[in-house]
């Protein structure tokens, strides 16, 4: 079985999101203080139940809508799918018939509630949970030790819960992994070992010297047994004293990072070989903390490994939150679960319940590199084509006192015409993100309009203009954006310039010959210069946008934005 959806209302931030996981790992994203903490606290509200897990509320929690009323209670809803048999029958006054989309009902859902409400003395919230239909219908102890669940913290010290003591994960893994026959033939093999070492003459001699001052000490009477030696012959004080070496260093001289790995996979053995609960889950907030790429990247594939069991283990299904671009650019994109502010409050969005065209899902997943997986974190995105606009825009922006980061913008490149597979993303349903997609008109190869003439949409510009909405919006230049900042005449010294101090003699050449041009067709003649195969230049975009933008950040250098992108800049600041 596994958690499927999550209902929350009146919780923090979040008023009213619901979310939709699946088996195995849930990669929950998402900008600081969204409410991705909020979210990891409902799952604790019904599946950590121990005193180290269980969360307590107060009216602090309480919600507050867009219109300053705070809620009067706190409301989690659970529902479990993919139950066995026996399951069903653990959970029956939990179950409710699953709908299909014929609305038949074959298959039983379970479902679990938890509210919060306030107490008539203040303070604390009361916690009530129930299961299925009705109220009355109480949670009882035995289904909460079926829901068994271990909660990482984002600050956690992996290094004392693997240190020698009863409650370390790896006592509760050697318990786990031993039988009653296995525990005595440890403490059996320890009472043999410990009856040798007495023999010993350091242990013997220190078990002597010892035992003569206790005697003067106290007296007959008041004395104590002492024994010199390793610990009582106990199966549980044996494993609570064993340790785990690394390298044959101690745990606390560990590096941080690999110990939260280490942890992790003490705590998933001992979590999947529970034979006990029906449901078992790990929550981990910000898993990549103090990891280097590289062992994300590792770490990330043994969590996703985890979906599926093997070795005599259970599945478990594993949360975890984080707002690294890196963390969710190597996820698979249908584990992902982006949590954002949307126009009407935080809203949560999976990209796999989208219905993208044929192969377009498997395209996003290849360009969502580190800079491209931030659109699940900013609040407005401009996309342009290539590193040559994305470079180009940024300096532009800078160069008329527009802070883009202020804004919370993020400009992406989407390497050519793939607006089609990001698209889909953004929408009333999906991401609530303002998004300007910034590309060229592409009129016929021997067009070259001026400023202000209608624009002449190639079919693929004019596909795109047809997907705008009111979060997505393309602006288009008159032909590209190089003519279109050629147009400009104040930009035309600065854009040889940046060209001579590329290719000198190049530069040299086509100056003269703009020089020597009609003012109308200077446009024409410095693009095609640049640009134009025929002209024999060759010249490299991205090679010559870092030229361009280093012209541009000049303080002596004035350089104006074509009009289109002044209302890229417009739409996309506007608060």
């Amino acid at each position: 079985m596994y958690l499927a959806e999550l209902s929350i209302k009146g919780f923090r931030k979040l008023n009213n999101i619901h979310l939709k996981f699946r088996p195995g790992l849930n990669v929950v994203v998402g900008p600081n203080n969204v409410g991705k903490t909020a979210i990891v606290d409902a799952l604790r509200a019904l599946l950590s139940t121990t005193d180290d897990g269980a969360i307590r509320l107060d009216e602090y929690d309480l919600a507050i809508d867009v219109k300053g009323i705070k809620a009067s209670s706190i409301m989690f809803t659970y529902i479990f799918r993919g139950l066995s048999e026996k399951e069903e029958a653990d959970f029956l006054i939990a179950l409710k018939p699953e709908p299909n989309e014929s609305g038949e009902t074959g298959r039983y859902e379970a479902h679990f509630s938890v509210r919060y409400s306030v107490s008539p003395f203040g303070g604390r919230l009361r916690p009530k949970r129930w299961c299925g239909e009705h109220e009355e219908n109480a949670i009882n102890s035995d289904m909460l030790e079926e829901l068994r669940a271990i909660y990482l913290p984002p600050l956690r010290d992996p290094a004392s819960g693997l240190k020698p003591n009863r409650a370390s994960q790896l006592a509760r893994l050697i318990d786990r992994l031993a039988d009653e026959d296995a525990k005595k033939d440890l403490v059996n093999t320890l009472k043999v070992f410990e009856d040798d070492l007495a023999k010993k003459a350091p242990v013997s001699k220190a078990q002597e010297a010892v035992v003569s001052q206790h005697e003067e000490m106290l007296g007959p009477v008041l004395k104590q047994a002492l024994k010199v030696g390793l610990t009582p012959p106990d199966f549980q004080r044996i494993a609570a004293r064993l340790s785990l070496a690394i390298e044959n260093l101690d745990v606390e001289q560990n590096g941080l990072g690999y110990n939260n790995l280490i942890y992790m996979a003490v705590v998933l053995s001992e979590l999947s070989l529970n034979p006990d609960a029906a449901y078992k889950a790990l929550i981990v907030e910000e898993p990549e903390a103090h990891l280097h790429p590289q062992l994300q990247a590792v770490l990330l594939q043994y969590l996703e490994s985890k979906e599926i069991a093997d070795k005599g283990e259970k599945a478990v299904q594993v949360f975890v939150t984080s707002h690294s671009p890196n963390f969710a650019s190597i996820a698979h994109i249908d584990t992902i679960c982006c949590v954002h502010q949307g126009v009407e409050g935080t809203n949560a969005f999976s990209p796999r319940e989208i219905k993208f065209e044929k192969a377009k899902k498997e395209k996003l997943q290849r360009y969502l590199d580190v800079t491209r997986a931030e659109l699940f974190f900013a609040r407005r995105i401009i996309f342009v084509e290539g590193v040559a606009e994305l470079f180009i825009v940024a300096a532009l922006a800078e160069k008329q006192g527009i802070n883009l980061k202020k804004h919370s913008v993020s400009i992406l490149s989407t390497e050519g015409l793939n607006f089609d597979c990001f698209l889909p993303l953004f929408g009333k349903n999906s991401l609530n993100v303002r998004v300007a997609l910034l590309t060229d008109a592409d009129p016929p190869k021997n067009s070259y309009p001026e400023l202000k003439t209608p624009l002449e949409l190639s079919a693929t510009a004019n596909s795109l203009k047809k997907q705008e909405s009111e979060f997505v919006r393309p602006f288009f230049a008159q032909k590209t954006l190089e003519y279109d900042l050629a147009l400009q005449a104040e930009n035309q010294v600065s854009m040889l310039t940046a060209l001579e101090d590329l290719h000198p003699g190049i530069g040299k050449t086509l100056r003269n010959k703009v020089n020597e041009t009609d003012v109308a067709d200077k446009p024409k003649v410095l693009f095609n210069g640049l640009f134009a195969r025929e002209e024999g230049t060759n010249i490299k975009k991205g090679a010559y946008a870092q030229a361009l933008v280093q012209v541009i950040s000049s303080k002596e250098v004035t350089f104006l934005s074509p009009p289109y992108i002044q209302e890229v800049f417009a739409f996309i600041t506007k608060e």
